[in-house]
């Protein structure tokens, strides 16, 4: 299946929180005409995130209720609810207009039969340009999950592209900062076809992010990391 093909069935899916500024560069750089569709899942924006998103033909769903996941569930909902959903699902974050030109490094594993095919971020400073909080929290955690899981994983990026079917059977339910976690945990889970491809990392050029360039907002997310694989390792399986 060429790659044309494989957009025309792929929709994207940009959780965005007052992303105004940012989101105009990421909507600029996606193939809009040979897409699905494009979901901004507006997180309860006080900007005119929603109107940059629709100006640039946007599907705009928003969600009041703060978080990452939340955002996520609603942008599911809505294309899990159209006549004809797509067949895979990419996210993005609103603010790297480097991934939205990169569809193709998540998307050529899925036509090879992955399920779940995960953008880790690289740089210079390994783990892409996150902050070094942010880096030494994602190995904690990610060393958890292989003691706990079996699986080692590289990263918990937010760049990755899933089958909609197969995001549908992990019935992800977390709302704020255990998504990405969660997702990938559950994947693990139910024997679904991982990938790991490399995928360029830069700061963000416009705004400041909503958690990694935090130091406070980082540890309360790491706690969320921790309470969410105690809770996927309890979590009756089958």
């Amino acid at each position: 299946m060429t790659i044309a093909s494989r957009l025309s069935r792929t929709a994207v899916l940009i959780p965005a929180l007052n992303e105004e500024e940012a989101l105009p560069g990421v909507l600029a750089a996606l193939p809009m005409d040979r897409l699905h569709t494009v979901v901004v899942a507006d997180n309860g924006s006080a900007d005119d995130t929603a109107r940059v998103a629709r100006a640039a033909g946007a599907v705009v769903v928003r969600e009041d209720e703060r978080g990452y996941g939340a955002a996520c569930l609603a942008g599911i909902a809505c294309l899990s609810s159209m006549d004809e959903p797509p067949e895979a699902v990419v996210f993005l974050d609103a603010d790297h207009p480097e991934d939205a030109g990169r569809l193709p490094v998540v998307l050529e594993p899925l036509a090879r039969g992955a399920d779940l095919v995960l953008g880790v971020r690289v740089g210079s400073r390994g783990t892409g340009n996150l902050h070094i909080h942010a880096r030494w929290g994602n190995r904690v955690v990610l060393a958890a999950a292989r003691v706990l899981f079996g699986r080692r994983f590289q990263d918990l990026p937010p760049f990755r592209a899933v089958r909609l079917s197969a995001l549908q059977r992990l019935g992800m339910d977390d709302r704020n900062w255990g998504w990405t976690l969660q997702m990938q945990l559950r994947a693990v889970r139910q024997d679904l076809v991982i990938v790991e491809v490399h995928a360029p990392h830069l700061p963000r050029t416009r705004g400041r992010s909503k958690i990694s360039g935090r130091p406070g907002m980082s540890v309360r997310v790491g706690a969320k990391m921790f309470y969410t694989l105690g809770r996927e390792w309890l979590r009756p399986r089958g």
